[in-house]
């Protein structure tokens, strides 16, 4: 998202926004004043004003989002919201006929002067995380603590269906206290005559820039600093001080570093700002971790338990993921995107590119930066094709995305992080090959980026045809046949290309998984995990003497139910060779012990090798693909 410039007179437009008489004939010109106030938090619920202006027409409705971009999937923000009230001039109560969850009507619109309610926050409704629930994912939500609230805005201000293009002015009275840090440029602050309360104002175009520019409050960790001509800003909350902005900020400085160099001369945002909650799996704090993208921007959610080289490996894996956006969909998307309506979404076909093509060059900008060697590439992409090969290989992709929040298509949305990067990847190959190694999927949208820019989207049904008369004809076959078509991809093929070849041999993974698949199950019946039959093939168990259907039953003092999996299981994909552990494990009603020193444990299975008949060709295509020496 642009940054957004000083307004002329913008001092006196926030000055006359109160609950005055404001002409706002249905103008897009007079900005409708918000406030959202953290000093009056009643019962964990914060009280949000909405000043729309004077309207000339009876009814107007007015919804929180029902989905938000990124998310492709339900989240209700209607469902959080309590006491909602229409006051008019007089100050009396309006009638309000709620329509759905996210939807209320005002009859009498003519005699409207603002709207109240009070919001409540989603971290402390979340039972399990992850997508698709009942309750947003967790960097799509927001929180509501004495010490620190995250402001995703689309959970706190909503819109009018017939202003969602006005502007917006938005103040946020919070104690002075305070650490503050948004995305929003901050366009005048002011201080409460007792000197307790600090109101900042900002500024947004539109209702998109208002969900599109997250904050966060209380009692943060902030350091800021410049990868070329970027400014980044690294806002922490670490409840127990685990961890700092201080103690992050080396990793994520070399981390975007690499990727500013790989990215070259895109560069669309001055400003980037990464917004880190830090879990500790206590009561009412979020359970999903991962990340929500915005355009100049991150709410990133991870473990505060994470020792500093584990968190410093979650950051890169996410983070570099979320940073690429600024390619795609930033510079490079659909109308669909482009005009997103909040309550009664379509979605764009190419979920290969907004998020596989983000995500392959997430993993291949670490290999062509020289922060990962080869063999590391490799296997990150033997993972992917493994766990791409357990969801519906002959999905199309496009109907997929088309149908996002349908089964099937919703259950096989990660496939977009898997397969949709290898998409990425077999172009990038392609790309190379057919020019002599000087196109590449980077160059490729570089050049969508000059064609449209963020300001100019794509028609939905055309761009295949576009890259098709951009590129190649191989190109558009790809397309045709993997992405738009049900053909599974011969990954051989585009290996082959890179001189690369599949072979058997021994593979490290970690303690959960044979290669890419997980070795344990779930009984929603019986509330239990339990290890599968591939618990055979992960070396470490194996040699434990582990065998199927063994439930598990306490990990290093946790005990394991399908509640809290996604917290304690993500702490045993972090584990490393040396560390000492006691798992409690039930066969047969019997509790079996288990205390052990961990060793690297490995599986068999198919790695990328060189082929040691590789032509010169295929070794300096390679070369090219991975920036590395084709000798």
């Amino acid at each position: 998202m642009k940054k957004i410039l000083a307004v002329i007179l913008l001092g006196g437009v926030l000055a006359s926004c109160g609950s005055g008489k404001i002409q706002n004939d249905l103008a897009e010109s007079t900005p409708i004043y918000s406030q959202i106030d953290l000093t009056k938090v009643d019962n964990d619920r914060v009280p949000v004003i909405i000043n729309p202006g004077r309207f000339s027409q009876d009814t107007v409705t007015y919804r929180l989002p029902k989905v938000v971009q990124g998310t492709y999937s339900v989240s209700d923000f209607g469902k959080y919201i309590d006491d909602l009230k229409a006051i008019d001039y007089d100050g009396k109560d309006m009638t309000i006929e709620k329509q759905d969850t996210n939807t209320w009507m005002i009859v009498g619109a003519t005699k409207l002067d603002k709207i109240t309610y009070l919001v409540n926050d989603t971290f402390d409704q979340e039972a399990i995380g992850g997508i698709g629930g009942e309750v947003p994912f967790s960097p799509s939500g927001t929180n509501i603590e004495e010490d620190n609230y995250v402001l995703n805005l689309h959970g706190f201000i909503g819109y009018f269906d017939s202003l969602k293009n006005s502007q917006y002015t938005l103040d946020v009275n919070a104690p002075v206290h305070f650490e503050r840090t948004s995305a929003l440029q901050v366009v005048d602050t002011k201080i409460s005559e007792d000197g307790k309360t600090m109101i900042s104002s900002y500024f947004a175009p539109r209702y998109f820039d208002i969900t599109d520019n997250p904050m966060m409050y209380g009692n943060l960790d902030v350091e800021s600093f410049n990868v070329g001509d970027i400014k980044i800003v690294l806002s922490v909350y670490s409840p127990n001080k685990v961890h700092s902005a201080a103690s992050i900020k080396s990793t994520v400085y070399k981390m975007m570093e690499a990727q500013k160099g790989y990215l070259g001369d895109i560069n669309s945002t001055p400003r980037y700002d990464i917004y880190l909650y830090l879990s500790d799996g206590s009561e009412g704090m979020p359970k999903g971790f991962g990340a929500l993208e915005h355009h100049t921007s991150t709410v990133v959610v991870l473990r505060e338990k994470s020792s500093e080289e584990e968190l410093a490996a979650s950051m890169i894996d996410v983070v570099a993921h979320e940073f690429f956006h600024i390619v795609t969909p930033l510079s490079v998307h659909s109308e669909d995107i482009h005009y997103f309506d909040y309550n009664k979404p379509t979605f764009s076909k190419h979920l290969w590119m907004y998020e596989g093509v983000t995500e392959y060059f997430a993993q291949h900008f670490q290999v062509y930066e020289g922060m990962i060697d080869a063999t590391e590439f490799y296997n990150n992409v033997m993972g992917k094709i493994s766990i791409s090969l357990q969801l519906d290989d002959r999905m199309s992709f496009t109907k997929m995305s088309e149908n996002i929040l349908e089964e099937p298509y919703a259950s096989n949305y990660y496939n977009v992080y898997q397969k949709g990067a290898l998409i990425g990847m077999c172009i990038d190959i392609l790309m190379r090959e057919e020019s002599n190694g000087q196109r590449s999927m980077l160059s490729l949208m570089k050049e969508l980026s000059l064609k449209y820019g963020k300001n100019k989207p794509f028609v939905d049904d055309d761009i295949i045809a576009e890259i098709t008369a951009m590129t190649y004809p191989s190109i558009g076959e790809f397309l045709t046949m993997h992405v738009q078509g049900t053909t599974p991809i011969d990954y051989n093929v585009f290996f082959a290309k890179a001189g690369l070849i599949l072979a058997e041999d021994r593979v490290e993974t970690n303690y959960l998984q044979n290669a890419g698949s997980l070795i344990i199950s779930g009984s929603q019946a019986t509330g239990t995990l339990f290890f599968s039959d591939a618990v055979k093939k992960n070396s470490f168990w194996n040699d434990q003497g582990v065998l199927p259907n063994d439930i598990i039953k306490v990990i290093e003092g946790e005990a394991v139910t399908l509640e809290n999996a996604n917290e304690v299981l993500g702490k045993v994909f972090a584990w490393k060779p040396g560390k000492e552990v006691e798992v409690k494990l039930e066969r047969d009603g019997v509790d079996v012990i288990i205390k052990t020193t961990l060793t690297q444990s490995y599986t068999t299975g198919k790695v990328l090798k060189s082929d040691d008949n590789a032509s010169k060709e295929q070794l300096e295509l390679r070369a090219a693909w991975l920036n590395i020496s084709s000798q």
